[in-house]
């Protein structure tokens, strides 16, 4: 009778470890169809303005810090906040896909459209008067001159973030990002060809650098609105509505929530660089953390194409209604994300002193890059967690609240944890950088918390509310299409 119970106990063990493995591997499948065009997308869209900065570093030193300035100053704050603003996008279309409303997916991206269209030009200013902004804080004629020049090149990449933004969230949320991952290799190997042609054999100089990046650029978003205007997205797909134009305020809160959620966060590092810019040697100081947060950079990407699918998947399975596979799909996430810091944060421990030498051939500044591997290597674990994390706040609709969380772990706690390390306790940078690292654990476990106490029954019900209030049946809309494409 006992060896019956023990034979059962252990047949069962069995099966559900049997069961356990299958659920896992059906989830990894679902999150790496999203996941790996993701991360192919995210790097080659970074690489081609690595691109452009290293073609134009061979024109100029003047073009090259000018290049730089414009777009680590100026870019990276619009892009933050159109990144974070169509970023709402994610959370409708995908809570809307998994509750098999079709049809409301292209009435929201509409509606993103407007939101953001409007966004993009509030903020046209800042390119045009880019010389006069710099000079009123400082800069030296000679580089605010020709960074003005270069920002008004900067403004159609500003609408090309609009619409390719936009577009990657809604043909992720519906899982044909395969088409993304492709469209954005062509427009990398096209900017290497158009760089190469424009620069060296036709010697167009800054004009030949940042057109190959706009024509690159632009031939991408072309892509897409082929491939959703073509017809290969029926069922979401059906042409330009009027309702887009409705119930615009709702879509405006979520998007300025999210919008400050991931602002706060793109522009943490930059801050954490310019407090190093004050340092006695600072020269060397900037080059070191600028090299480790390059680095960071690449292996960045990855973490966010694992954003990419905790957003989709939590968001579809809220909108399908299955808390318990939300659940599932947020734990191998995870799992799968954090195997990938561990093994990078391990590779940046041992060859930290060698990868310097790809970025410099300063040897101060690359002992002081070896002097910071520990830190490199326990940033790229972390990271390998919290934007998995910040993917479940976007697929749950949390932006607000991650919003809080990240101007007090950030700005609060860390940038002064860093500034006193860094100036007082003359830790230099890396005072400033262990700051950086505080707050990002504390960010991390924060929303683990969050995550580990949330009543995902609740916010299955919460998807369902929002989702019934913006409804239109497919027969009313319609009714109202203007044009069909």
């Amino acid at each position: 009778m006992d060896n019956t119970m023990e034979d059962k106990l252990l047949e069962f063990s069995k099966e559900s470890e049997m069961n356990l493995k299958g659920r896992v591997w059906i989830e990894s499948k679902k999150l790496w169809k999203v996941t790996s065009p993701a991360i192919i997308t995210r790097v080659t869209s970074f690489g081609i303005l690595v691109v452009t900065q290293s073609f134009i570093g061979h024109i100029g030193e003047t073009e090259l810090a000018a290049y730089a300035l414009t777009q680590i100053i100026l870019v990276r704050f619009v892009n933050g906040i159109l990144l974070g603003m169509a970023s709402a996008l994610e959370t409708l279309c995908g809570q809307a896909f998994g509750a098999g409303h079709y049809h409301m997916m292209g009435i929201y991206l509409q509606r993103s459209w407007l939101v953001n269209l409007t966004t993009a030009t509030i903020l046209l200013p800042l390119f045009i008067f880019t010389s006069s902004i710099l000079r009123l804080i400082g800069q030296e004629e000679e580089l605010a001159a020709m960074a003005g020049k270069i920002s008004i090149w900067f403004i159609p990449i500003m609408y090309y973030f609009v619409f390719s933004m936009t577009l990657q969230m809604y043909l992720q949320a519906q899982r044909k990002n395969l088409i993304i991952g492709w469209l954005s290799s062509v427009s990398f190997v096209a900017h290497l060809i158009l760089s190469w042609l424009f620069v060296y054999k036709l010697n167009l100089g800054i004009p030949g650098a940042m057109g190959a990046m706009i024509i690159s650029t632009w031939s991408l978003v072309i892509g897409q609105l082929i491939y959703v205007f073509g017809g290969w997205c029926p069922e979401t797909w059906r042409g330009f509505s009027k309702y887009a134009f409705a119930d615009l305020w709702p879509v405006v809160k979520l998007s300025v929530s999210s919008g400050v959620m991931l602002c706060l966060e793109l522009w943490y590092n930059a801050v954490l660089v310019l407090l190093a810019g004050y340092m006695k040697n600072a020269t060397i100081a900037v080059s070191a953390f600028s090299i480790c947060l390059n680095i960071i950079g690449w292996e960045f990407m990855i973490s966010l194409g694992f954003l990419t699918g905790a957003c989709v998947r939590v968001a579809n399975e809220l909108g399908s209604g299955d808390a318990k596979a939300a659940k599932f799909a947020i734990k191998v996430n995870l799992c799968t994300s954090l195997s990938f810091g561990v093994i990078f944060s391990v590779m940046f421990l041992v060859f930290g002193h060698f990868l310097s030498y790809m970025f410099t051939s300063s040897t101060e500044v690359a002992k002081v890059v070896s002097s910071l591997s520990v830190l490199l290597a326990l940033s790229v674990l972390l990271n390998s967690v919290q934007p998995v994390l910040s993917g479940v706040a976007i697929g749950a609709g949390w932006q607000s609240v991650v919003a809080y969380v990240n101007l007090g772990c950030y700005y609060i706690i860390g940038i002064p944890i860093g500034v006193l390390l860094g100036y007082v306790a003359k830790l230099d940078v890396k005072g400033i950088w262990t700051g950086m690292v505080c707050g990002v654990a504390l960010q991390t476990l924060m929303l683990l918390w969050i995550t580990w106490k949330t009543d995902w029954d609740a916010q299955v019900e919460k998807a369902s509310q929002r989702l019934n209030k913006w409804f239109l049946a497919p027969s009313q809309e319609n009714d109202v299409n203007t044009s069909h494409a």
